[in-house]
């Protein structure tokens, strides 16, 4: 039976359904389209959400293949794994959400439709037992192998090639990209290849060429050309500045020159990427959301530990403005920063004393 489809744009209202309507879609690994329901996301049954972007479409972050099709699923304002179910993993990845697990409503007061059955059910359903015995098996060490959407994005997803023009129209009539955001990103995408061809032949007009990009980018206040590469010459470790942040601390990006200082080579500071998705945010202050000390990591299922002090930062996400090959991914993953990036601010002062009447007589 072909799965629930309810035609969810960004800021379309939605009520998740009960824990009980779910299970009766799932099959007995907890899945639907082989898509998995975690533990994680019982807590939001029966609460009512904004859409926060249209899923037809995510990155491949386990093979690294570039685009993938994502089949009737949305990503809710805000919701994001917990990592609860899959022993404290910290990525805080955002959730996907089948349609037929949601309900349409009015808004966040508004009526609900008389309940209708999900669509797509398997003859026998799952139990809450075996969504949370889905999240792990053990591998041939003992150690467990984790399993979640992050981890199986390859088996409920299909290739996207870059080339489809049918998925930037589905960015723009599904709300998750305007316009201007389209041409920005084609316009980018032109430069790149332009600049690659050019460097190809010689790379000090290329280098040029790029120079009078980041002067036009400064002088409108935007960003400066987001490719470029470390400069700590191979053999040299790159430097360690911890910080020992803490969560709702004010922290500043440091300067992209500045971070290109701390990377080697191949753009990493001690095995950690910094990715041109970041650059945007260098120079900007932002608030720690949470320190990142263990992930998943998407390719074995494996937990990671990190030797060195990394965070999240609060609103600084991946907003696949430069990404080769998926261009406008709505998955919004957090990057995480090394300390070394970032240097502590100041809390701006609160004022005291009298109030103002701002102008009012």
């Amino acid at each position: 039976m072909p799965e629930s489809r309810l035609g969810l744009s960004a800021g379309d209202w939605v009520e998740v359904r009960s824990k009980e309507e779910i299970l009766a879609t799932l099959d007995r690994h907890g899945r639907l389209g082989q898509l998995p329901f975690m533990p994680e996301m019982f807590a939001f049954c029966g609460r009512r959400y904004q859409v926060q972007a249209r899923a037809h479409k995510t990155c491949d972050t386990v093979n690294r293949t570039g685009g993938r099709h994502v089949e009737a699923a949305v990503h809710l304002e805000g919701l994001r794994c917990d990592g609860s179910a899959h022993d404290g993993c910290q990525a805080l990845c955002l959730l996907f959400w089948k349609e037929a697990w949601l309900t349409r409503v009015d808004g966040p007061d508004g009526s609900r439709p008389p309940s209708q059955p999900a669509s797509g059910r398997p003859s026998a359903g799952a139990s809450e037992s075996d969504v949370i015995a889905a999240t792990r098996t053990t591998g041939t060490e003992g150690a467990p192998i984790y399993m979640c959407q992050a981890t199986t994005l390859p088996e409920y997803t299909t290739l996207l090639p870059w080339w489809d023009m049918r998925q930037y129209i589905e960015d723009y009539t599904s709300g998750n990209v305007t316009v201007r955001r389209m041409i920005n990103g084609a316009a980018y995408v032109c430069f790149r290849k332009f600049v690659n061809g050019v460097g190809r032949f010689s790379p000090p007009m290329a280098s040029r060429i790029v120079g009078v990009y980041d002067r036009w980018q400064r002088a409108k206040g935007g960003v400066p050309y987001p490719r470029r590469w470390g400069a700590v010459p191979p053999g040299e470790k790159t430097p360690s500045r911890p910080l020992y942040l803490q969560p709702g601390e004010l922290v500043q990006v440091r300067s992209y020159e500045e971070i290109l200082a701390t990377l080697d080579r191949n753009n990493k500071n001690r095995g950690l990427y910094f990715d041109a998705e970041e650059v945007p945010y260098c120079g900007q202050t932002f608030r720690v959301r949470s320190p990142v000390t263990r992930i998943i990591d998407e390719r074995t299922g494996r937990m990671l530990h990190f030797n060195e002090r990394n965070v999240i930062l609060e609103g600084a996400i991946c907003e696949a403005r430069y990404s080769d090959r998926r261009m406008f991914c709505p998955r919004a993953i957090y990057p995480y920063w090394r300390e070394t990036w970032l240097k502590r601010v100041e809390e701006p002062a609160v004022p005291t004393g009298g109030t103002t009447d701002h102008g009012r007589s």
